[in-house]
């Protein structure tokens, strides 16, 4: 008996170190195959969190591979080389912002250009003159 729990707990141990898509898979297959297991994998998956929080593995895997700014903060232990990385990324933001103002004046340039053109459009139709269409006319009754 005691053999039971210590597979189960291997079980669940090996899908938390395959991350949330291995839980997935097995509640689907669970379903597919034989639903009672689907279902208790599903109320185990609620009852636990494991649905609705990030595991600790899928946190640990984006920063082994380099998540987004994963190693920025880090010291690396070489002063002169977190004084180049700081200056490198503090260069980096810089530029980055001197680019979005680029790319706003630039936006802004363009709607201004299809201001200016829609409004001489417009005082151009207003102003050509008005030229009201011939007016034909409307056949006689019984003129048919």
């Amino acid at each position: 008996m005691s053999g039971r729990p210590n597979i189960l707990r291997r079980a669940e141990a090996w899908l938390d170190s395959k991350g949330r898509p291995a839980w997935f898979a097995a509640m689907i297959l669970g379903f597919v195959f034989v639903w009672p297991v689907g279902l208790a994998l599903l109320a185990y998956m609620i009852w636990s969190k494991r649905m609705f929080s990030k595991s600790a593995c899928s946190s640990r895997r984006a920063t082994r591979f380099g998540g987004p700014f994963s190693a920025a903060g880090r010291s690396s232990g070489n002063s002169a080389f977190d004084a180049y990385k700081s200056e490198m990324l503090k260069r980096l933001e810089d530029e980055q912002e001197a680019f979005e103002s680029f790319l706003q004046r630039l936006r802004d340039a363009k709607d201004k250009q299809e201001f200016d053109s829609f409004m001489d459009d417009r005082a151009r139709k207003a102003a050509e003159p008005v030229t009201e269409p011939a007016v034909a006319e409307a056949p006689k009754a019984g003129a048919y």
